[in-house]
C-alpha cells in the first residue's frame, strides 16, 4: 500500500486524478443518453435522424432510388403497396460537464471522505466526479467537453471524442481552484447557446444560488432539446448543521464577511429554508425531466458515482 500511494505521489498531479480503484468500480457501467441527441459518429444513443440500425421506427412510401432491401415485402402482401422500413440511427453523445469553481465548492467539512489520506473538499470531490466521468464517456468513444466556472467562465473546452483529449480536460481540472462568488443561472445560459447540437449536459455544483433562477436556466438546456444530469454536491455539515458551540462562521465567497453566531439558535431555520431550497429544486427538475442526484461528500466520490450509474441503468427505458 505505501509502495502504491509512492509511485501514485510520483505521478503528474492531472493523472492523480484517474484513480484505477475507482475507474474499476464503473468501468462495466454506461452512461447513455435517455433521449435523443446528435453526433457524428454510430453509437448507442438513439438519434433523431433515420436510417440503417436494428431498432425500427416507421415506415415512408417507396420512392424512385430507395434501395429495395429496404422493402417491406409484408405491407407490401397485405397492402398491395410499396413501403420503405426507416430505423433510428444510433450516434455516439456529446457530453458537456459543468463544474462549478466558486469559493463555496472550497469547503471542506470534518466527515468528508478521505482519499489518499487527505479529506475532500466539495471542490475536490467535483473534480473526481468529473475526472472519472470523462474517462468514462472517452472509453465509450463519446465526445466530452469541459467548463469550469464562479461569477464567469474560467475554462472552455469544446467536446472531443479522442482519447488525447482526456489529457487536456485532466490538466484543466488539476489546475482549477475554486475562486469567488456564485453565479450559476448566467453561466447556464451561456453554455446553452454554445451547445448547437443536442447532448448531454452534466453540472457538478453545491446549487448555492437563486433557485428560481437556476431551475430558469435548466430550462433554458431543455428547451435546446438537451439532456440535463444535475449532481448536487454538499458537504455533510451543510446537510446537518451539527454545530453546537458559539463560532465565528467565514463566507468563503467574499472576504471579511464573517458573523459569530450560536449556532443552536439558527439550526432549525437553517435547516427549514435548505429543504426547502433543496425541494424547489429536485421538484422544479423532476417537472423538466432533469435528471436530480444529491451527493454529500461523506460518501466516497467512487461509490457515489457507481451508485448513480447502476441506478441509471436500471431506471433506462
Amino acid at each position: 500500500m505505501r509502495e502504491r500511494m509512492i509511485q501514485r505521489s510520483a505521478m503528474p498531479a492531472y493523472m492523480r486524478l484517474l484513480d484505477p480503484a475507482a475507474l474499476a468500480k464503473v468501468h462495466r457501467l454506461e452512461l447513455i443518453a435517455r433521449g435523443v441527441v446528435e453526433g457524428f459518429v454510430t453509437g448507442r444513443h438513439p438519434s433523431p435522424y433515420k436510417g440503417t440500425s436494428i431498432e425500427f421506427a416507421e415506415h415512408r412510401p417507396y420512392a424512385a432510388g430507395d434501395d429495395v432491401r429496404d422493402l417491406d415485402w409484408r405491407v407490401y402482401g397485405k397492402s398491395d403497396r410499396y413501403y420503405i422500413k426507416q430505423y433510428l440511427e444510433e450516434t455516439n453523445l456529446r457530453a458537456t460537464i459543468l463544474v462549478d469553481a466558486s469559493g463555496s465548492m472550497r469547503y471542506r467539512g470534518d466527515a468528508a471522505a478521505t482519499y489518499e489520506g487527505q479529506a475532500l473538499s466539495k471542490f475536490e470531490y467535483a473534480r473526481y466526479l468529473a475526472a472519472s466521468l470523462t474517462h468514462l464517456l472517452i472509453h465509450q468513444q463519446d465526445a466530452v467537453g469541459l467548463a469550469t466556472f464562479d461569477t464567469q467562465m474560467r475554462g472552455y473546452i469544446p467536446a472531443r471524442s479522442r482519447t488525447s483529449h482526456l489529457r487536456a480536460i485532466l490538466h484543466r481540472l488539476a489546475d482549477t481552484e475554486p475562486g469567488a462568488e456564485t453565479a450559476l443561472a448566467p453561466i447556464f445560459h451561456d453554455i446553452a447557446e454554445r451547445a448547437h447540437r443536442r447532448g448531454l449536459v452534466i453540472i457538478l455544483s453545491d446549487l448555492f444560488d437563486d433557485a428560481g433562477a437556476i431551475l430558469n436556466a435548466l430550462h433554458h438546456f431543455r428547451y435546446r432539446k438537451h439532456e440535463v444530469l444535475v449532481m448536487h454536491i454538499m458537504a455533510e455539515e451543510e446537510l446537518t448543521f451539527p454545530f453546537s458551540r458559539f463560532a465565528d462562521f467565514r463566507d468563503l465567497e467574499v472576504r471579511g464577511q464573517d458573523i459569530q453566531l450560536d449556532p443552536r439558535a439558527v439550526r432549525a431555520e437553517y435547516l427549514r429554508q435548505l429543504r426547502t431550497h433543496i425541494d424547489r429544486l429536485e421538484m422544479g427538475c423532476g417537472q423538466m425531466r432533469v435528471d436530480y442526484a444529491q451527493l454529500s461528500t461523506r460518501q466516497s466520490f467512487d461509490e457515489a458515482l457507481a451508485g448513480y450509474l447502476a441506478s441509471r441503468q436500471q431506471r433506462a427505458p
